[in-house]
């Protein structure tokens, strides 16, 4: 399995790397304010560090749901987090006329999972030459993600990483099978896990999705057993009242002790 140079560190390599942040932009003083902390958690733990948080969430489960700031404003403070903590940046499109655009700001493109089979998006996140973050659809078997590796290859592009956040369980559940962890690293590229929407329960309060964070330490550290070299998670400074995804996202007051575990846990079964 190669790692992906990502400025001074690589992903997949010999030291455990971890994307985080807010789910949408909310404010930039929440945004600034779980930058800040993380980058000092993991800078204090030796863990490689990837700011995350999206500009707009387009795959709300209602018309009424919070989306974010906008694509301008969004972009706007991700820029201010990479220059004031020198930080790279992650985050996710949701239509190929963004790409360009997030592109002049983001180290790394997330294509979500619902648009993981999308080509347009896929290919014209490939044609920036950044690493492209796809992100594993629900109805996804671990197999069927090499036809979306080769979309991004078909671009000239072999910057990839993988993420893997539950398999749709019946209605309103997602399962994680770890089995897939090695099915996918097989094909060569890194794998994410991420350990915060795979407790997502979709759809379970019918115009809002629920979750169960109780269980994001839990799959974070079963995946590392796995063989996971990167993580990823959603986190705010008060989940119970974030504007989305406040079920499944970690409590920044709760980072640094599933952080430590997890990095442990790394280093042990490197």
């Amino acid at each position: 399995m190669k790692s992906i140079l990502l400025n001074n560190f690589e992903i997949g390599n010999d030291k455990l790397t971890i994307l985080a942040g807010p789910c949408a932009i909310e404010s930039e003083e929440i945004v600034m304010e779980t930058a800040k902390k993380l980058k000092e958690i993991t800078s204090k733990l030796g863990i490689n560090y990837v700011f995350k948080a999206s500009y707009d969430k387009a795959n709300r489960s209602s018309v009424n749901s919070y989306r974010g700031l906008g694509i301008e404003k969004g972009l706007e403070i991700l820029a201010n987090v990479k220059k004031e903590f020198n930080l790279p940046i992650v985050t996710d499109v949701h239509q190929v006329q963004e790409v360009e655009k997030a592109a002049q700001v983001a180290d790394i493109i997330q294509i979500p999972a619902f648009l993981c089979r999308q080509t347009d998006i896929v290919l014209e996140a490939a044609k920036t030459g950044k690493i492209v973050n796809i992100k594993k659809g629900q109805f996804l078997a671990p197999e069927q993600v090499k036809p979306l590796i080769e979309k991004v290859k078909s671009q000239g592009n072999d910057n990839i990483l993988i993420t893997e956040r539950g398999t749709t369980f019946g209605y309103n559940n997602l399962v994680v099978d770890m089995r897939g962890i090695k099915i996918v690293q097989d094909l060569g590229y890194p794998v994410v896990f991420d350990a915060t929407h795979s407790v997502q329960l979709p759809g379970e309060k019918g115009e809002s999705s629920g979750g169960d964070r109780r269980f994001v330490p839990l799959l974070a550290k079963s995946a590392i057993a796995a063989g996971v070299k990167c993580l990823f998670f959603e986190i705010h400074p008060n989940p119970d009242c974030a504007k989305c995804d406040g079920d499944n996202m970690l409590p920044l007051d709760e980072a640094e002790g599933v952080f430590d575990i997890c990095n442990k846990i790394f280093k042990l079964v490197l």
